[in-house]
Formats: C-alpha cells, sequence, structure tokens
C-alpha cells in the first residue's frame, strides 16, 4: 500500500500542515494518478473549518481537494480508456452504486451511495476518504476524465467543479443562441457562468453589487453589466431573461431576480446561502416561472464540458500557488480576494 505526500487540516481551528496518507494498490479497474494541479473550492474551507457539521460533518485529518488534474502513472488490467502518461481529471466524486436509476441515467451525482472524493467513508481502506491536496490519487476509471491537450492544466482544475457546476444547469435549461441569459455573483462560479453562457451564443448579462468588476464581466464575455443595486438598471430588464443562473452564497432578495424572468423562464441556485431564502410566490406564478438549483454534474457531462472547453479554449482565470501557501489562499478566499480561483501547483509539494 504506498504512501503519499498531502496537506491535511487536523481540527477545525488547525492550518492545513503537510503529512503522510495511504493511497491503495491499483485495483483492476483503478487508475492511479500523479496530481499536478489541484483547484481550491470554497467548499474545501468549509469542510476543512466543519462548517457543515450539521449536514456533513468533518472527519479528521481531513485532506480536501477535488479539482484534480494530473497524469496517469498505473492502471489496472481491466482499464479501457486510459493508459501511463496520459493527462487525467478527477472532479468531486470517485465510485456511485453504478446500478440506480440515476447511475444508470448518467446522473451518478444524484446516486444516493455516491462517494465523494474527500471526507467520505472509504470502502477500500476504512477511514474516510483522501482528496487532491496530495501528490497522487487512486480512482476508479469510470470517475476518470480526460484531459483535452490544449488546455491550461491549472486552469482546467477548477473545471472539475466550478466548470461543471455552472455547465450543467445552462445545457439542462436549453441555454443558445438567441436566448438571454444572467448570472448574479462575478466570482469563482459567476465567472465561469458568463464564460460558459458567451461560449453557448446567449446574450449574457451580468448582474453585480460592485461598478469595479464592470469591466472584467465584458472581459469574460457579458454583452451588458447590470448594477444590481440600481433601481432604473434593473428596471429596464424586468421579464426578459429565459434564465439566470445565481451563484451567490451570501444572504440576498431573490425576488428581485424571479422578477427579471421572462414568461417560462427559470432561475437555477449554484451558490448556496446557509439561510433560507424567503421566495415570494406570486413572483412565480404570474409568469410560470420557476426556481431550481442544480449540483455539479454526471460523469458523462462532466466530459463533455471538457471537450466543449477544448472546443471554446475555455479554462477557469486562476491564480497559481504552491502548497505553502494554501493557508494564505484560505484566508483571502474569505475576503473573495482571488481573481477568481486558486490553482495549488503540487510540484511544490516535493519540497515538503
Amino acid at each position: 500500500m504506498p504512501n503519499a505526500k498531502a496537506y491535511s487540516a487536523a481540527s477545525a481551528t488547525s492550518p492545513l500542515a503537510s503529512t503522510t496518507i495511504a493511497r491503495r494498490d491499483p485495483t483492476a479497474d483503478d487508475v492511479a494518478i500523479e496530481i499536478l494541479f489541484c483547484g481550491i473550492c470554497h467548499s474545501d474551507l468549509h469542510q476543512v473549518r466543519d462548517e457543515w457539521k450539521d449536514a456533513m460533518p468533518t472527519v479528521y485529518p481531513c485532506v480536501p481537494g477535488h479539482e484534480i488534474v494530473g497524469r496517469v502513472t498505473k492502471v489496472g488490467p481491466a482499464v479501457k480508456k486510459f493508459k501511463v502518461g496520459d493527462l487525467a481529471a478527477v472532479g468531486c466524486m470517485v465510485d456511485s452504486d453504478g446500478t440506480c436509476p440515476e447511475c444508470k441515467a448518467g446522473q451518478e451525482q444524484f446516486c444516493p451511495n455516491f462517494t465523494l472524493t474527500y471526507n467520505f467513508p472509504d470502502k477500500h481502506l476504512g477511514g474516510v476518504t483522501y482528496g487532491g491536496y496530495s501528490d497522487s490519487i487512486v480512482v476508479k476509471e469510470h470517475f476518470v476524465l480526460r484531459v483535452p491537450a490544449n488546455l491550461d492544466l491549472a486552469g482546467t482544475a477548477p473545471l472539475l467543479c466550478a466548470g461543471i457546476t455552472t455547465y450543467s444547469p445552462l445545457r439542462h435549461w436549453g441555454v443558445t443562441k438567441g436566448k438571454k441569459v444572467g448570472v448574479v455573483g462575478l466570482g469563482g462560479l459567476g465567472h465561469m457562468g458568463v464564460k460558459f453562457a458567451h461560449a453557448l451564443g446567449a446574450h449574457t448579462v451580468v448582474f453585480t453589487t460592485s461598478p469595479s468588476k464592470k469591466e472584467d464581466a465584458l472581459r469574460l464575455g457579458a454583452d451588458e453589466v447590470v448594477l444590481s443595486k440600481d433601481a432604473n438598471e434593473m428596471a429596464k430588464h424586468a421579464g426578459s431573461f429565459d434564465f439566470i443562473l445565481d451563484a451567490v452564497a451570501a444572504q440576498h432578495d431573490i425576488n428581485v431576480y424571479i422578477n427579471m424572468l421572462a414568461r417560462d423562464g427559470n432561475i437555477t441556485m449554484v451558490g448556496a446561502p446557509d439561510k433560507p431564502l424567503p421566495i415570494g410566490v406570486f413572483g412565480l406564478l404570474f409568469r410560470r416561472r420557476s426556481f431550481s438549483g442544480s449540483l455539479i454534474g454526471g460523469i458523462a457531462e462532466t466530459q463533455e464540458m471538457l471537450d466543449f472547453c477544448s472546443e471554446h479554449n475555455i479554462v477557469a482565470d486562476v491564480e497559481v500557488i504552491p502548497i505553502q501557501k494554501v493557508n494564505e489562499a484560505y484566508e483571502r478566499l474569505v475576503k473573495s480576494d482571488v481573481k477568481y480561483r486558486f490553482s495549488i501547483d503540487m510540484a511544490s509539494l516535493k519540497a515538503e
């Protein structure tokens, strides 16, 4: 059973620090991967600090990371899609039961028995799964993605969560050329939503509370930028959107954006506020509008997303950091001090 270098948190108040973890030997359908880059997701911070203890209590030590890009180092004898040397990626899931209706429909993210990449029961080694803040990982072939050769690897890593989280609802709700799409919030998720909506051909409008973000929103592909605090600007767009992607995790008035929707328009939450959002039902009733949520995507759709990114040359805007600066990055993440995602260069782990 090989060991791997990693960074882990020993408690909710401990900084992430260098450690050694066990990885399993590849079984028949496993792929072993040397991790080259791992993105930092806000959910990593929540999990490390046990801020989801009511729903998903953290088991320590915790090795976070579910935005993984690397190179295949070994494959099991039954593996058919990968060979040693291939670029590969792993997202938020590393297993599911494979037999339920959700899995058979290619919607593994809704499987009642899925296994998340970290902090989930590990049926192979016991304890819990360990994520991508590590130099290697071993994953079942079905949950390993092909990485197109033309994509920047550091910028590709966040696609495995931020990318698929925004791509999936845009595809599900039929965003295409001729549609009018709004993106609420220009952060790690929102900036990917803008890139995808633009690439899908939609007229893309960014809603933001910050005038300073206008220039960046236009650079990312927005056709218009609306200051959500300006009632006159908002009124000009009332009742006109086919789809709105809400990527805000803080408390905000969702009814303002529901009223932006046209007849049969939809608003989908991908941000996750920690308290319920009050919804005025009449805003939904009178134009047959709908309000929904979305959670990553299945494995086939995640591969589709990566291939779409290859075709349109889309990656996340990232700041690359060494693993030794991960605690500093967490503090900056709390302050939204990053454009727009951190990507850890795992070669830095060799210095530990």
